[in-house]
């Protein structure tokens, strides 16, 4: 009786949200919280953490940026700082790539999505954050959290160029990815 009464609880307990503090340093230079929706992109979510509690995007930079659209980062392989950035934004992570966990959430202002290939089901570390509302990307890309705090800072992020979005010179980095609870 005790041990269904301790389920009961648990199970009527709210879930902790999961969330990042991402310490960005460059043009931009503060933290960014960002809440993750474990419920709409469970697998997602769990990569990101995994790669952040792993230490894997520590010191990787924002490769590309395009004004009035995003600013994407999350290249464990080939973005970090001080490495060949001719290659930043093709490479993901030692983890094989994921499968896509669309919603009917829509790309808003803040909203973080997973980047990926051609493929719907290609996303692996990378994922954007948006400046401003991407309807054309709803139900396209995977949505796996929000900009909660510092969307000033994210408004700062170094520009790529116009089309493009590629950074050239010193692009803002990563710094530090903390998992929060």
């Amino acid at each position: 009786m005790h041990k269904l009464a301790l389920v009961l609880s648990l199970a009527a307990s709210p879930a902790l949200a999961t969330g990042l503090d991402i310490e960005i340093a460059g043009e931009a230079n503060g933290t960014v919280h960002i809440d993750l929706f474990e419920d709409i992109a469970p697998q997602h979510v769990e990569r990101i953490t995994a790669l952040a509690e792993r230490g894997a995007y520590d010191g990787v930079v924002f490769h590309r940026v395009i004004d009035g659209f995003m600013a994407q980062t999350g290249d464990v392989q080939f973005g970090k700082t001080g490495g060949d950035m001719s290659r930043a934004g093709t490479g993901g992570s030692d983890l094989p790539d994921l499968e896509a966990e669309f919603s009917d959430r829509p790309f808003t202002r803040g909203t973080v999505g997973m980047a990926r290939s051609a493929s719907p089901d290609s996303a692996n570390s990378q994922f954007f954050i948006n400046f401003a509302s991407a309807p054309h990307l709803d139900g396209q890309y995977t949505v796996v959290g929000e900009v909660t705090e510092g969307m000033e800072i994210v408004d700062q992020i170094k520009r790529g160029a116009p089309g493009s979005g590629a950074v050239s010179g010193q692009p803002d980095v990563m710094e530090s990815v903390t998992v929060t609870e």
